[in-house]
């Protein structure tokens, strides 16, 4: 929770910052954050991210809760495995009604 709220706190112009215009965020990666790629899910919003795999029986998916954008270009976010306990990154995911 802790690092998404430095993420959006690092998003937007700070009325006291260098530029009236630019958030610190964008000053120091050169990355404007796109709404449709970085605002896609709120916090702890349940889903089932794509995984890659071959033609197996075994599932594609797998059940996670959505924590933050990483802020690429790519528009990838970072997700809570249930099943495995780890934060994993990943660009193709379904958001799911709770």
């Amino acid at each position: 929770m802790v690092y998404n709220m430095k993420f959006w706190l690092n998003s937007f112009p700070h009325k006291d910052g260098i530029y009236d215009n630019m958030s610190p965020r964008t000053i120091i990666t050169g990355i404007k954050l796109d709404h449709d790629k970085h605002c896609k899910d709120d916090f702890v919003t349940y889903v089932h991210i794509h995984e890659e795999h071959e033609n197996s029986l075994t599932s594609g998916t797998m059940g996670a809760i959505a924590l933050r954008p990483t802020g690429n270009t790519q528009g990838t976010h970072y997700f809570f495995n249930i099943n495995s306990g780890h934060c994993v990154a990943c660009y193709s995911w379904t958001a799911l009604p709770m």
